[in-house]
């Protein structure tokens, strides 16, 4: 029992809860706010990424190449460090938001382009054939039936997106992992901050996970 006291502090873990539930809602909006640019970002670069013009297939190649081989960390403290130079300020949730969106956008769009790529090339052209509309197609056909496909690799990335999140306490974001520092700093027991944080990111991820599945039932209908 000594040692596992000296390991993690049942009662400062309790004692300090509160305060490292204050930095929840912060680490949730972060990342939804975050998902929701990349899914948008990623499907318009995934489109570009199969168009057959140069000059929209080449720079989302580059784009996501760079953000795919580039560290996400060395990106947030381009945004809120190093814009400041060139007279580009925003705020710490603002560079959050942005660098985890375009970072995470990159990955979606690779993930919707074979997605999409999946489906059977024969729907694209019965539609055509039929006088439907190249973006009637894309959102009535297609993406229902790529999207059954996509749900598992994006789930990942949403759960990859919301443990990234911590890295934000290094540009001043109040979020869960931030909030674990200034506890662990001020009780001197960073050990049972940080366990207690990884028990508040763990159900959180059971959660989406859970949704994943229920999603991914709603949409089984478009697959055969």
């Amino acid at each position: 029992m000594d040692t596992f006291s000296s390991v993690f502090d049942i009662e400062l873990a309790l004692t300090n809860l509160p305060f490292l539930l204050s930095g929840l809602p912060m680490t949730i909006a972060v990342s939804f706010v975050s998902m929701g640019i990349g899914l948008i970002l990623g499907l318009f670069l995934a489109l570009a990424r199969n168009s057959k013009q140069r000059l929209l297939r080449w720079p989302s190649r580059v784009y996501i190449s760079f953000m795919r081989g580039t560290p996400i960390l060395v990106f947030l403290f381009i945004l809120y460090f190093g814009l400041p130079t060139v007279g580009i300020e925003m705020s710490a949730f603002q560079a959050a938001i942005l660098g985890f969106g375009f970072n995470s956008a990159a990955y979606i769009a690779e993930i919707n382009r074979s997605s999409l790529n999946s489906i059977d090339q024969g729907q694209w052209e019965a539609a055509a054939t039929l006088g439907v509309p190249y973006w009637k197609s894309l959102t009535g056909i297609i993406l229902p039936q790529a999207a059954r496909i996509a749900i598992p690799p994006l789930t990942n990335v949403f759960l990859d997106l919301v443990k990234a999140t911590s890295l934000a306490a290094v540009i001043t974001v109040p979020e869960l992992f931030q909030k674990a520092q200034i506890a662990g700093g001020r009780s001197y027991d960073t050990l049972t901050m940080y366990i207690m944080v990884a028990l508040i990111y763990w159900p959180l991820c059971i959660v989406i996970s859970f949704v994943q599945e229920r999603l991914e039932k709603r949409f089984s209908r478009y697959v055969n």
